[in-house]
């Protein structure tokens, strides 16, 4: 594939409009030669005047993306932390409940074996009469 010539036969004109031309051929050389990413690159080259204006604006971007990250992933944490030792307060009330019913259940069951034993004694005792 040839490239069509970018040479033009340009009148004279006044140094301005010479500029412009120049300009111009440059942006359509740019168009031909470098692709639609790279295109992009060169736009913001061009409009920082290369030196520089734009990396330290995406600098100071990342640094605010990273510290506004940073602080929520702070806050989540946290929020979690906070989380676990609710569910760790729940668990062990839960457990002190369990705990006192079964020592309640133990004592009424020690009781029934008492009961059980004057049952059988009183029953034994009933048939040695008979």
């Amino acid at each position: 594939m040839e490239r069509p010539s970018l040479e033009f036969n340009l009148p004279d004109t006044h140094e301005e409009g010479k500029l412009y031309v120049v300009d111009s051929l440059n942006n359509l050389n740019k168009l031909n030669i470098c692709p639609a990413e790279s295109q992009h690159s060169l736009d913001e080259e061009e409009t920082t005047g290369g030196t520089g204006e734009s990396m330290a604006g995406s600098n100071t971007r990342n640094q605010c993306l990273f510290f506004i990250t940073f602080i929520l992933t702070l806050i989540i944490s946290l929020a979690l932390v906070s989380f676990v030792i609710f569910l760790i307060f729940q668990t062990r009330n839960e457990v002190d409940q369990i705990s006192s019913r079964l020592q309640s259940e133990k004592k009424n069951i020690e009781e029934l074996k008492k009961l059980n034993n004057i049952i059988l004694k009183h029953l034994n005792q009933s048939r040695i009469k008979e």
